[in-house]
């Protein structure tokens, strides 16, 4: 673990991190099916840390807003979790890794409309499924939520961008319509694709991100308060560990060693817990759909550093 002793501040580490991985070609890709996910450069990359001690840190990019996407489905989750009292939730979708696409069809259907995991999209559905029945416009539920942690002016929906999103959500349609079939969806799907999209297009800066995630570092505990039990929160972060970077956690995990939830969008969410919470942003992804340049960043940040869970 980094100590004052043993080297610079946190505030330094993050310039050189941004510094040594800001992207100098375009390597990667975007979504093309995606449209507003293309129009960044390739270049954008922000980076800051959130800590349990009440500091916050950033570099490069991070006062930057971008479309957190799949990031928000740690949100969701934790917000259904808050308010299932009987644990139903955990009988409509599973904790295990995926090993397939994101948005497996196949799998869905031979598994009978019971999704691996709460941050494949089929999982994220139902989570948000089960939000709607608090009150049907769920997304503005998360954005309510997520604005308690950091305050105004802060994340917003982009309404355009989901708009656009959702005339090329087809194939999250056909997972919402699998769903309905098996009994595994309560709310019309039209409706749960449309709240599970403009979730996606919330838009947040890495500063807002960290600090919106820094309750799964600290017991559960957010800027109001507690959000979530302590073992709510040990158990969201073990999820992230095995299935929040799409099918590529394994190799997350052994590189970074944290606790992380990405988005399409280029963000990366990550928790040391006891210290921070991490969020960096480079829009250009990997084969497996996360942040190439902020994996690496994070891989440094953690050698350079000693945050890990192992």
């Amino acid at each position: 673990m980094m100590t004052a002793l043993d080297s610079p501040p946190l505030g330094l580490v993050l310039d050189d991190i941004v510094r040594s991985h800001r992207p100098r070609t375009e390597a990667g890709s975007v979504p093309a099916n995606i449209p507003h996910l293309q129009s960044p450069p390739f270049d954008r990359f922000g980076i800051a840390v959130a800590t349990t001690s009440g500091e916050v840190f950033s570099s490069g990019d991070a006062g930057l807003p971008f479309s957190i996407q799949s990031i928000s489905k740690v949100f969701t989750l934790a917000m259904a979790l808050s308010a299932d009292d009987s644990g139903s939730l955990w009988s409509r979708v599973l904790r295990e890794p995926s090993g397939t696409s994101f948005n497996s069809l196949v799998q869905l259907e031979v598994e009978h409309g019971v999704p691996r995991n709460p941050f494949i999209n089929s999982g994220a559905l139902v989570v948000t499924d089960h939000l709607m029945e608090r009150s049907p416009d769920a997304a503005a539920q998360v954005l309510r939520f997520l604005n308690g942690q950091v305050g105004q002016p802060g994340p917003f929906i982009d309404e355009i961008a989901a708009r656009s999103e959702l005339s090329s959500s087809s194939r999250n349609l056909a997972l919402a319509h699998f769903l309905k079939e098996f009994g595994n969806l309560r709310r019309p799907a039209q409706a749960v694709v449309e709240n599970y999209v403009r979730q996606c297009s919330i838009m947040m800066t890495c500063v807002e991100v960290a600090k919106a995630g820094l309750f799964l570092a600290q017991d559960g505990r957010g800027a109001q308060g507690a959000v979530i039990s302590r073992s709510e929160a040990k158990r969201i972060g073990s999820i992230m560990l095995t299935c929040g970077m799409y099918d590529a956690a394994g190799e997350f995990a052994y590189r970074v060693g944290l606790p992380g939830k990405s988005g399409v969008g280029g963000g990366i969410l990550a928790i040391v817990p006891g210290e921070c919470a991490i969020c960096v942003w480079s829009p250009r992804l990997d084969s497996k759909g996360n942040s190439l340049a902020g994996t690496a960043a994070l891989a440094d940040l953690s050698d350079r550093t000693g945050w890990s869970i192992f």
